[in-house]
């Protein structure tokens, strides 16, 4: 009986169970998860969809099994080979007879991902910025709410929020969440000739670059190469550079980008809080994604569903200690995960910056190496498993820490 005056209270303040900031990958996994699980679900997003971002829009094996059951991926094309190169020199190709990974366009797949939560029940208002979120003071009616107040003046009620407004999130910041890797990704959309298309269907482009943690890649979807490099912010001239050359190499440079953009990749610190209050934090606004590669959408729809997950037990909680509890089981289910992968690729990237020709000969010449690749892309395996499950994985990555350091550096 008390429950349901406690709805009818809550619906005569339109107080949401859940309210998710930001309709990207994160955001629309945080909102079917919550609306899967019978709860009210607001879903906020600025822009209007769809949308276009930065992002190479490779889908691999863990973002394909995070997916809402019966998921159509809109794939633009299947990758069965990928050529490496090392600033352009030492090319090679290697290929599977397996599917390695998707390409999917971003707006059609962020889209696709919205229309799920939707389907579970999850309402969406776009064109909504949020100014900040607030869990005292006079906009908040109880200790079991929280105060989302947007630009234009409103205020939204929930008993729980779930922050996936990106990496320069204003949710992020109530929560105090720190970021200590900070990259630059810049990107063209290149519209090809059909010859060209035909030449790279089915293949990706890796170049390990020549600013140190630097890489550069060619996706493939359909008409238009997504093609685009990332390095450590601070050296955007170099980086422009780079993705000219990069370009020029491949011979690319007489065609017209449709799009040229940039974006600001964050990796949080270890100690970073994914919590406050009532409030969680999930994909780029927690920092979440792979040192090494930036690979961020499986981190977001990971982290997004256990966030969405996490935020009911959050609305379910029969107080302020019980709420502590869950957003303490929140941090350690994504740690326990996410975190181990992100630990193992920090190392990766220490080695990679210091001794990319390594990283170059194993993938290409090595075939443990390219087997692991081929695994980890699939979702047979992730970098924490292969590194937790493999003794000669653990002694080759402590020996390469080793090496990479000042004291010890070997020339690649």
């Amino acid at each position: 009986m008390s429950s349901e005056n406690s709805s009818a209270d809550d619906d005569v303040r339109q107080v949401w169970d859940i309210v998710v900031v930001g309709a990207g990958p994160a955001g629309a996994s945080a909102a079917y998860a919550a609306a899967v699980a019978g709860r009210r679900v607001l879903l906020l997003e600025k822009a209007e969809l769809p949308r276009y971002k930065t992002c190479g829009g490779g889908i691999i094996g863990p973002s394909r099994d995070a997916l809402p059951p019966g998921f159509e991926l809109p794939l633009q094309d299947r990758v069965h080979a990928v050529t490496f190169s090392h600033n352009g020199r030492f090319t090679r190709t290697r290929r599977s007879k397996q599917m390695l990974f998707g390409l999917v366009n971003r707006p059609e797949f962020d889209q696709q991902l919205v229309e799920q939560a939707q389907k579970a029940g999850a309402e969406l208002r776009t064109g909504v910025t949020v100014s900040r979120v607030e869990q005292h003071g006079p906009a908040v009616p109880d200790r079991r709410t929280v105060a989302v107040v947007l630009q234009s003046g409103e205020t939204v009620l929930a008993h729980a929020v779930v922050g996936a407004d990106g990496s320069a999130s204003r949710i992020g910041a109530h929560v105090g969440v720190k970021l200590e890797q900070v990259d630059l990704g810049l990107e063209l959309e290149i519209p090809v000739a059909e010859t060209v298309a035909e030449d790279w269907k089915g293949r990706v482009l890796i170049d390990w670059g020549p600013i140190p943690g630097s890489y550069g890649w060619v996706f493939p979807k359909g008409d238009t190469l997504t093609v685009g490099v990332i390095s450590a912010r601070g050296e955007g001239a170099v980086t422009k550079r780079y993705l000219e050359d990069f370009v020029g190499r491949l011979g690319l440079a007489g065609f017209e980008p449709s799009i040229s953009s940039g974006h600001l990749t964050r990796c949080r610190a270890d100690d970073s809080p994914l919590s406050r209050g009532r409030v969680l934090v999930c994909g780029d606004a927690a920092g979440l994604l792979e040192p090494w590669t930036r690979e961020g959408i499986s981190f977001a729809l990971r982290s997004g569903r256990l966030a969405g997950e996490w935020a009911v037990r959050i609305v379910e909680a029969h107080d302020a200690v019980d709420t502590r509890r869950q957003a303490l089981n929140y941090a350690f289910a994504i740690k326990a995960g996410l975190g181990v992968e992100m630990a193992v690729g920090k190392r990766l990237l220490t080695v990679f910056e210091r001794r990319p020709g390594l990283f170059h000969a194993a993938v290409t010449g090595f075939r443990p190496a390219w087997k692991a690749f081929m695994d980890i892309t699939r979702g047979a395996t992730s970098l924490g498993e292969i590194v937790r499950g493999h003794p000669l994985a653990q002694r080759a990555l402590t020996a390469l820490d080793r090496r990479s350091t000042p004291g010890g550096e070997v020339s690649s």
